[in-house]
């Protein structure tokens, strides 16, 4: 789980006497299912004063987008594409292909601002697995990104790249067919 913590960002003025390192952490299971538990926690770590940010890359948000987040009390932003269908294959049109590249920028150049300690990507996976986002910029992405900020990666089809430097993998499986 995410630590608890207030994390110091490069403008805060906590001064705590050890630093706070992110966590790479990723959410998988074989079939695309909203991960309850992941919402559940950003909820939680929002509610307790904590800057959040979840972002949809497959899920359609009729004028949504990034400049029109949802936003949930005071510190969780809730954002999609703007787009009027869910993605669900790697063959998009010449409205769509921008707008979640719009999307994949935004949420760059937030979390390097260090505007948010929690980062959820919900279904990045599918749009690297599909082509639509490249693996290697995710990577440098990863890298990259501030310390002390936490990222969830949550659906199926996780490059064994992203596995490979993930602090902790957790495996939802189905116990028994619906």
């Amino acid at each position: 789980m995410v630590a608890q913590l207030e994390t110091p960002s490069s403008n805060s003025t906590l001064d705590l006497p050890y630093s706070v390192k992110g966590l790479l952490q990723v959410f998988t299971s074989s079939h695309r299912s909203f991960f309850t538990s992941v919402m559940a926690q950003a909820l939680r770590i929002a509610g307790q004063g904590t800057p959040v940010l979840i972002v949809q890359f497959l899920k359609g948000g009729i004028h949504q987008g990034h400049e029109n987040p949802i936003r949930l009390g005071q510190k969780l932003d809730w954002i999609r594409c703007d787009l009027p269908r869910c993605i669900d294959t790697p063959h998009l049109d010449e409205i769509e292909t921008p707008s979640l590249q719009k999307l994949w920028q935004h949420t760059q150049k937030v979390v390097f601002e260090g505007k948010y300690s929690l980062v959820v990507l919900d279904e990045l996976s599918l749009a690297i697995h599909f082509g639509l986002i490249a693996e290697t910029e995710v990577l440098a992405f990863l890298e990259k990104r501030p310390s002390h900020v936490d990222i969830i990666l949550t659906g199926p089809e996780i490059p064994k790249s992203i596995l490979e430097i993930a602090d902790q993998i957790t495996e939802i499986r189905r116990s028994h067919q619906p």
